[in-house]
């Protein structure tokens, strides 16, 4: 039996082995990853390594490896090797923040906590999260800060089952996705934004200083984790009389 052969026999999930092979090694990988065998940050091992681990070839896994680097899951290292990727780079970081100010650089966003608390999720949250009706949600309120101007009005709602070790937090910081992959080893993967234009209500008048009826942009995020979880579900209300919300695709 060759070695591209043995890795088929070690895949235990149904469906799987249909796959081309380094679609295999690359979700073995990814749930090597969710298990904490690497952790943000780590380096994994080489590629003749990992081929030996999985009895593949080493080009079998250069490819796995080049395909979860492309999808920002890895961090390639010209001469040092493969790391499990941070959100902590400010390049990495944007991509999650896309509201600018006018005619201003990319600037990642400080927040004011407002309030935490823990609720019965709603049913258009537990649908979000594929929760079961009455499950509890952990919610966050916060006001974003660009320029030294109240710039979003956002409420988070997280799984209280995998997040509720936050209500323990002396301090919530203004970037948690890295904060998510440090505390609960939850790493966000992938993110749909439905973006709608609204009016401001009286709560978005409180919280942002703006008009009553003025015009906002209603962000609504889902984030899921590597193994396509949903995670978080997040309301960002955007002012939209300074700022832009942008979007680059390659």
């Amino acid at each position: 039996m060759n070695n591209e052969n043995r890795f088929d026999n070690k895949l235990s999930r149904p469906g799987l082995a249909f796959q081309p092979l380094y679609k295999q090694v690359e979700e073995q990988v990814t749930q090597l990853i969710v298990e904490q065998r690497w952790k943000p940050g780590e380096m994994l091992p080489n590629e003749f390594q990992l081929a030996s681990e999985f009895g593949v070839s080493q080009g079998t896994v250069r490819k796995a490896l080049n395909s979860l680097t492309s999808a920002k899951i890895l961090t390639r290292r010209q001469g040092i090797g493969t790391f499990v990727s941070e959100h902590t780079g400010h390049h990495g970081l944007y991509r999650f923040y896309p509201l600018i100010a006018d005619g201003k650089t990319p600037e990642l966003p400080k927040a004011e906590l407002l309030a935490i608390s823990t609720q019965t999720a709603s049913k258009k949250v537990a649908t979000a999260l594929l929760l079961n009706p009455k499950d509890k949600v952990i919610v966050l309120s916060r006001r974003r800060i660009l320029d030294n101007e109240f710039c979003i009005a956002e409420t988070i709602y997280l799984p209280h089952k995998w997040f509720k070790a936050l209500l323990d937090e002396k301090e919530v910081p203004h970037t948690l996705y890295h904060f998510y992959q440090t505390n609960f080893n939850l790493t966000v993967h992938t993110i749909r934004d439905s973006i709608k234009a609204d009016l401001a209500t009286q709560n978005d008048v409180d919280i942002l200083n703006i008009k009553l009826g003025e015009p906002l942009l209603e962000v609504i995020r889902i984030a899921q984790s590597l193994n396509d979880k949903p995670m978080e579900y997040r309301v960002s209300r955007c002012r939209s009389d300074k700022y832009h919300y942008l979007v680059e695709l390659n």
